[in-house]
């Protein structure tokens, strides 16, 4: 056959995860993100084999990637990880929710002797600047070795604050307890990293001042119509605190990057609000545990034998043996092999599915034999293992929020939970992706009332997911500037995101020269919160941990806090005049 139609879907992976924090222009990253997963009866429709390259096509682009078979069998689903190559081929069309689709989506797969795209060139299809990679190194003034304890985990939103770590020559040489991505981000921080500010003059990178940065991007801002300040989600609340001020003194819309994940948690949310719980309580007393559209054994590497499936609690001493587990998921993962249950639904149909439950639980007759491609007898079921619990979570990811419905998924999963608490005790908690998201979304709540998505072009803070989403402004043509903090969108918007956001002047400021970086107007470099200096963070249940700082950072090299407030007082200074 010169061609099949499959379902496409995108989520992290281990492999990803781990390569993530070597850096996104090394190799790993590319033969760990460039793939598509295929089942392997479809590999044989399409008459590949294992390793050698596919082209993927979608009403929304085009992309060259790997084919390698999958361990599990997922007819008619391929998925391709998180990351530059998937986004190629992703709706940005949001449904007014903010949230791009970025799973669910029907694609075209064919064989080719192209070759796959390195993220370079992806970058200058649709970059109207001139791209360059560009890293600095810096000698760090030698050391004694010493350790410290209870460090904090600057990668998921787990935060684990138990992590051991060994520097010798203020280099960091052991990171005990830590998960295989915390170790690798702990190891290999220093790599890929551009220790002095680049401005572009006359379409060419060249290396400058502090002063000089902070004054060309103080310009960008106030000249600006409608700029956008886009990321937070991995730096300190303190500095999302002065992103909000900033944003306020420009007038313009501040938003981060749960607008790429959770932002349809809180839409749902609004509706029928939430029981929750912190991730002690759960530890401690949840004897049923469904992972519903979420991967943590791929994703959130400690959060099952820290929290959840394989932890020891006070009132589930035994652990595993004690619990009883529940995966929800559109193809087997690593996660549902060692699930009691695992139900595999068709893919963008969970709100079906969720209603189906509440129907059961309600005693209501399900008349079709097979909802969601999960049959009834199986859908009762797990209804009856939901009530039975005597303390039960669901724990749900962006399987649900990236695919169709959204933030109704949200919504009917929640009124699932209220439900339950009619028979027993459940709550449920969104899986948050990046460290401090939830610290993001807890300070812009506590300063401007609402979570992301915040616009001040009027003065004061309007909120309107859909319209004030940085995905829907870019998609509309609106933004006419952006700063970027501690995030790369290059990396992770849909392709025609991406190459609007490199029509406009953009500010980057981030620890390491990132995709993003490379369309920046000015690059000032930052230093890693965690590991270079200490910060409060939000772990995913909202509890406040203060990270520690292990290291010191390159000299010269400032906080995203003191680079901020330089900033404030820049922007103050050209407004006045």
């Amino acid at each position: 056959m010169s061609g099949i139609i499959l379902k496409l879907i995108t989520g992290r992976t281990l492999d990803q995860g781990k390569a993530l924090e070597t850096g996104k222009f090394a190799r790993d990253y590319k033969e760990s993100t460039a793939i598509c997963e295929i089942d392997s009866g479809d590999l044989r429709k399409l008459s590949v084999k294992s390793g050698s390259n596919i082209k993927v096509k979608t009403a929304y682009g085009e992309v060259v990637v790997r084919a390698v078979a999958s361990k599990a069998s997922h007819a008619g689903v391929i998925f391709i990880p998180m990351g530059p190559w998937a986004n190629a081929v992703t709706d940005s069309n949001t449904h007014g929710s903010g949230m791009p689709t970025l799973k669910g989506i029907q694609a075209t797969l064919e064989s080719t002797s192209e070759p796959v795209p390195s993220i370079v060139d992806l970058i200058r299809e649709v970059s109207r600047k001139s791209v360059k990679v560009r890293i600095s190194s810096s000698a760090a003034p030698s050391s004694s070795e010493y350790t410290l304890s209870n460090v904090g985990c600057s990668f998921c939103g787990c935060v684990c604050d138990d992590i051991e770590i060994t520097v010798k020559d203020s280099k960091i040489v052991r990171a005990k307890r830590a998960c295989p991505i915390g170790m690798t981000k702990f190891l290999n921080y220093q790599l890929e990293r551009q220790t002095k500010p680049i401005v572009r003059k006359q379409g060419k990178l060249v290396e400058t001042s502090i002063d000089e940065a902070i004054n060309m991007a103080a310009d960008i801002l106030v000249n600006a119509k409608y700029p956008i300040l886009y990321g937070w989600s991995s730096t300190s609340n303190g500095a999302m605190r002065l992103g909000v001020e900033l944003a306020e003194l420009v007038g313009c819309v501040v938003d981060n990057t749960a607008v790429m994940c959770h932002g349809p948690t809180f839409l749902g949310t609004h509706q029928t609000g939430i029981v929750t719980a912190t991730l002690g309580q759960i530890k401690n007393r949840a004897d049923l545990i469904v992972y519903w559209g979420c991967n943590p054994a791929n994703a959130h590497l400690r959060h099952m034998i820290r929290y959840s499936a394989l932890a020891k609690g006070r009132f589930v001493p035994e652990g595993r043996k004690g619990r009883k587990v529940i995966a929800v998921d559109v193809r087997p993962t690593s996660t549902s092999k060692m699930a009691d249950m695992f139900v595999r639904v068709d893919s963008g149909m969970d709100y079906e599915l969720l209603t189906s439950l509440r129907m059961a639980l309600k005693d209501y007759e399900i008349e079709a034999p097979s909802v969601a491609g999960v049959d009834r007898e199986t859908i009762i079921e797990m209804a009856d293992m939901l009530m039975s619990a005597k303390f039960g979570v669901i724990f749900f990811g962006v399987g649900i929020t990236m695919s169709v419905g959204k933030n109704r998924n949200v919504e009917e999963a929640i009124k699932l939970v209220q439900d339950l608490n009619e028979w027993t005790k459940f709550v449920i908690m969104p899986m948050r992706g990046h460290f401090n998201v939830a610290g993001t979304n807890a300070v812009m709540t506590w300063l401007t009332g609402f979570p992301y998505a915040i616009d001040f072009s009027r003065g004061y803070p309007i909120y309107d997911p859909g319209i004030t989403t940085v995905t829907d402004i870019l998609a509309r043509g609106e933004a006419d500037a952006a700063l970027i903090v501690a995030s790369d969108p290059v990396s992770h918007f849909p392709r025609d995101l991406v190459e609007r956001l490199s029509s406009i002047p953009t500010i980057v400021i981030d620890p390491r020269w990132t995709p993003t970086a490379t369309i920046a107007d000015v690059f000032i470099p930052s230093v890693y919160i965690g590991i270079e200096c200490e910060g409060t963070v939000y772990r995913m249940d909202k509890v406040p941990l203060r990270l520690k700082k292990v290291v010191d950072p390159p000299q010269e090299v400032l906080s995203d806090e003191e680079l901020l407030t330089m900033l404030i007082e820049r922007v103050r200074e050209k407004i006045r005049r």
